[in-house]
């Protein structure tokens, strides 16, 4: 009987709990008909916009010596003629960024190289699409589908996102097909990670896949505040541990508009070196440490020395944004618009001045006609002071690729960056021409997207 009365008075106590919780629940919580909440009215709006992006590329098979010798191929039953390429596929993600022209933004990634670049949408069509503009400095690129009835994603303002607030991921991870998750916003302005050559991101716990690359990362109420770009894992072969990474919607927008405008983004450029504050620095500058960058360099006639900077003056803030170290400054004055006019917060002698300066486009050095008859559409210069490989590696920069052209053929991209000519180590510019004039088959040996590899171009 005493377990009989123990049991009833469980299941009443047990009862009210349930009681107390329900009622205890906002009436909005619920729909009208008494519904869970659900993430599905506003993901329903968002998915349209989303699609999946499949590139074809071709690539040139390099010539096996064996191949070329009869009696090996006698031997082995092998066909005289052999194929000089093959098709390598990828698959990423997307995001409509205007629907009454039909563009799509994208990582520069999941379309570099590609011959090929064909869209699907929600709805079961499929486009082939031309590639507008890409800039691999900061993995966006911008892609255009002759589509009608189309549904864009309207951009969120991402300087007012924080750490926190609730973040939904839409892509194709894996291939599998439009896929949803759901996290927060684990921090923000991650810098410095290498991922990139200019770098903000929104890291987030939302899960984030291969595959999820170029799609959305929306907010609650289905605005676009990021592109999914990376993912941090323990090895190439681990999928998402928690640590995704996005490009914030503000600088894909500052991207997106050179982009359509110019086709390529002209990078800014104020003309100094610099240096983070460390603690002996702070206290040699009067200045409290973690606060700024420092000048070490200007270049004479560039927008710092025309706004009357001075080695030594550390930079703390542009535009109100305050800068934490040299890579912020490298950044922010990075993704500025050429021409436009920032006012700065420094310190001199430990005593603040505010200074304004009018940015300019970053100089390059680029050779006037072809210098070797394989390299015609490719121009080339030595690596830029704003570049995060200058004093790094040595070599010269592609700057830019025709497509179709000769060099784009031989396989050449923007970006790549040569360090070696026939297994001869170049430095600058003019040691790069002398040796491409002096050789036959050129051999190069070139870093691309952090990564060395040989080219051969016979």
């Amino acid at each position: 009987m005493t377990k009989l009365k123990t049991s009833l008075i469980w299941l009443a106590a047990i009862s009210l709990i349930i009681q107390v919780a329900h009622a205890a629940l906002p009436g909005s919580w619920f729909g009208n008909n008494g519904e869970m909440p659900s993430l599905a009215p506003m993901i329903d709006l968002s998915k349209p916009a989303v699609v999946n992006i499949a590139t074809q590329s071709h690539v040139r098979v390099q010539d096996n010596p064996l191949m070329s010798d009869p009696f090996f191929r006698r031997f082995f039953n092998i066909p005289e003629q052999q194929p000089r390429h093959r098709t390598k596929q990828s698959l990423g993600s997307g995001v409509i960024f205007d629907a009454e022209k039909g563009l799509v933004l994208t990582n520069n990634h999941v379309i570099q190289r590609a011959d090929e670049i064909t869209v699907s949408l929600a709805d079961g069509r499929s486009f082939e699409a031309e590639l507008v503009g890409s800039d691999p400095a900061t993995d966006v690129a911008l892609i255009k589908i002759p589509a009608e009835d189309l549904t864009a994603l309207p951009l969120a303002n991402s300087d007012k996102l924080r750490v926190g607030d609730f973040v939904v991921a839409i892509g194709n991870p894996f291939g599998l097909g439009q896929t949803v998750t759901s996290g927060i916003v684990s921090a923000l302005g991650r810098s410095g990670l290498g991922i990139e050559g200019y770098e903000n991101f929104i890291q987030t716990d939302a899960s984030i896949n291969p595959g999820n690359s170029g799609g959305a990362l929306v907010n609650l109420r289905g605005e676009l505040v990021g592109i999914n770009t990376a993912i941090f894992s323990p090895s190439q072969r681990a999928g998402n541990v928690g640590i995704g990474f996005a490009i914030p919607s503000n600088m894909v927008k500052q991207i997106s508009d050179q982009l359509i405008e110019y086709g390529e983004v002209k990078r800014a450029y104020l003309g100094v070196q610099m240096q983070d504050i460390n603690d002996d620095l702070a206290s040699a500058f009067n200045i409290p440490p973690g606060q700024g960058a420092v000048i070490t360099s200007i270049q004479k006639g560039s927008a710092a020395d025309e706004a009357g900077l001075q080695i030594g003056d550390v930079i703390v803030t542009i535009d109100d944004e305050k800068l934490s170290n040299a890579d912020s400054l490298r950044n922010t004055v990075g993704l500025l618009m050429v021409g436009q006019t920032i006012e700065m917060d420094i310190l001199r002698s430990g005593k603040k001045k505010t200074m304004k300066a009018t940015v300019k486009e970053t100089q390059t050095q680029t050779p006037q006609g072809p210098i070797h008859p394989k390299l015609a559409g490719a121009s080339f210069g030595d690596i830029e002071k704003e570049s995060p490989y200058y004093g790094k590696i040595n070599g010269v920069v592609v700057y830019e690729v025709k497509r179709n052209s000769p060099a784009w053929n031989a396989g050449l991209r923007t970006n790549d960056i040569i360090t070696s000519v026939d297994k001869v180590k170049i430095n600058s510019l003019d040691d790069f021409k002398k040796r491409v004039q002096t050789t036959g088959t050129l051999l190069f040996n070139l870093t691309r997207n952090r990564r060395a590899m040989f080219l051969i171009l016979r």
